[in-house]
């Protein structure tokens, strides 16, 4: 008999890796084959993966000198799979859409054209996910492919969050606050719902995505109200090599006293800044921890990151009129107990209370019983949630 095909690919490009994983089917999709290509353009190149959900991962040397590489190095691998031959679809996360992008998409040579023009928006990103369409596409041209958009969550914030005060000329151009890792937080509000209830999940909620890339939404009645990237990912938080907000006098200096070039610029502010910068040693928030007894450079990365947050809460809580959920997430969120315990230290004023027993567990919930604000540890799938929405959108 042939082989059922029913099963969906999910590819998370980044900047310098690439997630991967197969879904079957159904409203709760079970992973099956996974893992991630890593260090894409550096030495050392990597890929680890595990055959089923529950297998020990494997690792092996890759090649991947550049996205294009990388996307087919990774097809060709994938293609020597048994369970290739039943992926039915593809559904890609595309961190940028632009002002027209946000639902779901079929990839076609429309969109294609369209994100290709995009590129100068989103460099580190765009160019990447599009290797690897066109790498299918080559392969596999009768394979359908989705786009599934990390900017489609805050589409509906208010004006007020989404305009940049710059000259309207400017916003005619597509330039604003879109507002990024939305796919991860759409599962998180999903992942609440199911946990605490539809009425927790639409109330007054601030959302953490903390991770190499980091970010917070604050999220009212199930929506998007504000979220501290903007126009791009690189804004907001202290992230690992990115340094959020930044004040524009300093990209001025930059530009004309130390006579950055544009690429020059971008490539300072997306890979040589945040923790790495301010620790000159390590973007690893786990390499930071251990040495911050030692390592002046080291325990500022850390303090910077934890007041930012902190500060990036409170605002969020004014955002909303009071806050009733914290969530924490991400690689940094879900992990790292006493960077959480340093963002919420400072926050007793909005009645906010954490169990330091729970918190050194990474229980589900780790405020204490006494909270007013009920404070949660709930890891993200994005990869999931792109499997779930590609399955319904080629849903008749």
């Amino acid at each position: 008999m042939p082989a059922v095909v029913d099963l969906i690919l999910v590819l998370n490009g980044g900047s310098s890796s690439i997630k991967f994983a197969v879904y079957g089917p159904g409203d709760a999709p079970t992973r099956q084959l996974h893992g991630h290509l890593d260090r894409i353009g550096q030495p050392g190149t990597r890929l680890t993966f595990s055959e089923a959900a529950d297998t020990s991962p494997t690792t092996c040397p890759a090649t991947a000198a550049d996205p294009v590489a990388a996307a087919s190095f990774l097809v060709d691998w994938l293609a020597r799979h048994a369970v290739f031959a039943r992926v039915a679809a593809v559904g890609h996360r595309v961190v940028y859409g632009g002002p027209t992008h946000q639902a779901p998409e079929l990839i076609t040579p429309a969109l294609l054209t369209d994100l290709q023009q995009l590129t100068a928006y989103d460099p580190d990103h765009l160019p990447g996910e599009l290797a690897l369409m066109l790498a299918l596409h080559e392969r596999y041209p009768q394979l359908r492919q989705v786009a599934c958009f990390d900017t489609a969550f805050h589409q509906h914030m208010p004006r007020v969050a989404q305009q940049l005060p710059l000259p309207r000329r400017f916003e005619a151009r597509g330039l604003r606050r879109y507002g990024f890792h939305g796919l991860s937080y759409a599962y998180l509000l999903e992942e609440l719902a199911r946990q605490a209830g539809p009425a927790a999940s639409r109330g007054k909620v601030i959302l953490a995505h903390l991770g190499s890339g980091a970010s917070l939404a604050a999220v009212l009645d199930g929506q998007s109200q504000d979220t501290s990237m903007g126009f791009t990912p690189a804004a907001g938080l202290v992230m690992g090599t990115r340094p959020g907000d930044l004040d524009p006098g300093v990209a001025a200096y930059l530009l004309q006293v130390e006579q950055l070039t544009a690429k020059e610029f971008n490539h300072l502010i997306n890979h040589e800044s945040g923790l790495l910068g301010v620790s000159e040693t390590s973007a690893d928030m786990q390499d930071l921890l251990a040495a911050q007894a030692t390592d002046a450079r080291a325990a500022e990365a850390v303090a910077l990151f934890c007041y930012q947050a902190r500060k990036w809460v409170g605002a969020y809580a004014a955002v909303l009129g009071g806050l009733d959920t914290l969530v924490f997430s991400g690689g940094i969120g879900a992990h790292a107990a006493e960077v959480r315990a340093r963002i919420c230290a400072g926050l007793a004023f909005l009645g906010l209370e954490l169990d330091a027993a729970y918190n050194a567990t990474h229980a589900s919930v780790i405020s204490s019983a006494a909270s007013r604000v009920v404070v949660r540890v709930i890891p993200t799938d994005e990869e999931r949630l792109i499997a779930q929405l590609v399955a319904g959108y080629l849903t008749p």
